[in-house]
């Protein structure tokens, strides 16, 4: 007997993709835990955080972030992509700094707003989400998707075709 073709198979340079999936996950992991003065891990956002993080004693040890790991991992996350030229979600680009490579954490290590910058706000399809990065302050502007209303011209082909259509069912 011959093997017979698979059909449909599955996802082409899936170790890719998983390994790009990997890199994102530890990233994000990393730029949240903090680091005491040891090798001591503590979570920053799990649960309630340990005393030192919360206050550090003057001569104790001191909580820092794990950022410079967290950073290498979104560099090589980006790198890993370009190479293989393998397009990222949306979603997971703008999840990392374009310029410093921190992974942007709402609150944390980022600030959102939304500014409508049209005459007195009123154009719902000119709102913009504002991210800014707390590492190197450095601001992205992402549009929010509303749905723009049609132009004139574009009106008035289907107000055409809309009062042709009347014509036929009076007529």
């Amino acid at each position: 007997m011959a093997k017979g073709n698979k059909t449909g198979g599955g996802v082409q340079n899936k170790a890719i993709y998983s390994r790009i999936s990997f890199l994102q996950q530890a990233a994000t992991f990393l730029s949240t835990q903090r680091q005491t003065h040891g090798s001591h891990v503590t979570g920053a956002s799990i649960g309630a955080p340990s005393d030192s993080a919360r206050l550090p004693a003057p001569d104790g040890p001191t909580s820092v972030p794990l950022q410079g790991m967290s950073r290498r991992l979104a560099t090589d996350l980006r790198s890993v992509s370009l190479k293989t030229r393998i397009r990222l979600k949306p979603a997971v680009k703008q999840a990392i700094c374009k310029f410093c490579d921190s992974v942007l954490i709402e609150g944390e290590s980022c600030t959102s707003t939304v500014e409508n910058k049209s005459k007195g706000g009123n154009k719902p399809w000119a709102d913009v989400l504002v991210r800014a990065c707390h590492t190197c302050g450095r601001e992205r502007r992402y549009p929010v998707s509303a749905s723009r209303p049609k132009r004139k011209t574009e009106r008035a082909v289907s107000d055409d075709a809309a009062s042709l259509q009347r014509k036929k069912l009076k007529g």
